[in-house]
């Protein structure tokens, strides 16, 4: 039987993420496959290189910077969050990602990134960081309005969690019959429609399929919620989730809230590890 992780994304909320994962590679919980949104794809790689803390080092180290994340990085390059800095400075030297360790870890890593094209859902299977890994990443974190359009294999691609939020369905049609789901907002969270669809309206005017189903997220996100309470109450997946709101800043950059809620992820998972242990036999 095939164990399956399930990380969403919502930016800094993936500090809750991280605590989730590093408690759960402190005590050797191993899985089979990782499918990772957004911010889930962006921190799910740490899973896959065995790298505990890197989620939350980097972001607390270098988030301040210009050249990570700010207007400065999207005037001067399109991109919230730098591409250069984010993409290959952090990665190949100043936080690198133990490249042998992901290669040799036979875990399938399943980025999802949004066709904006078809307004679809696309997968992407990660077997070592290369460049085809990183761009996947980027594209799968690529929030709308505030990001460039990333280009690779043939798709034209963005942020992921537009049309597939909470990425477990991949995990069963690939055969994943246990799944451990990690979610950024409680289990009560409703979601509610966006607010910038005129904006979407205007700058993605030739990507009709993006902006109809950016209007109709919410709609999905909270059918995914009720599919999942279902799963769970089938024993199919187990849910680790924060008990409220996390009050985080979607583009938090200050240090000690990234800890904060970093450590709320930590004490989130210590509670449940019995019981994530037991689900996964």
């Amino acid at each position: 039987m095939k164990k399956g992780l399930v990380l969403e994304g919502g930016v800094m909320r993936g500090m809750f993420t991280c605590g989730v994962i590093d408690v759960m590679m402190e005590n050797n919980i191993t899985f089979d496959g990782l499918s990772g949104i957004s911010a889930g794809a962006i921190f799910g790689c740490n899973y896959k290189s065995k790298q505990i803390g890197r989620g939350v080092r980097y972001n607390k180290k270098w988030g301040r910077d210009k050249r990570y994340f700010g207007f400065w990085s999207l005037i001067k390059t399109g991109d919230l969050y730098g591409y250069d800095f984010c993409y290959h400075k952090i990665i190949d030297e100043l936080d690198p990602i133990d490249k042998e360790t992901y290669k040799n870890n036979p875990m399938d890593f399943f980025i999802g990134a949004t066709d904006i094209e078809n307004g679809v859902i696309r997968y992407f299977n990660s077997k070592e960081i290369d460049k085809e890994t990183i761009e996947w990443i980027r594209a799968s974190a690529s929030m709308p309005l505030v990001s460039n359009i990333v280009e690779v294999d043939g798709y034209k691609l963005l942020d992921g969690g537009m049309v597939d939020p909470i990425p477990y369905s991949i995990m069963f049609k690939n055969n994943y019959e246990r799944n451990v789901i990690v979610l950024t907002q409680p289990r009560d969270f409703t979601k509610k429609k966006t607010s910038v669809v005129p904006l979407l309206k205007i700058k993605y005017h030739k990507y009709p399929k993006l902006v109809e189903a950016m209007a109709n997220r919410h709609i999905l996100y909270n059918k995914q919620l009720d599919e999942i309470r279902q799963l769970e109450k089938d024993n199919k997946v187990y849910v680790i989730a924060p008990k409220t709101s996390l009050n985080i800043k979607r583009t938090e950059n200050d240090p000690d809230e990234l800890e904060r809620v970093y450590q709320i992820g930590r004490k989130v998972a210590n509670e449940k590890l019995d019981e994530i242990k037991r689900f996964l036999g």
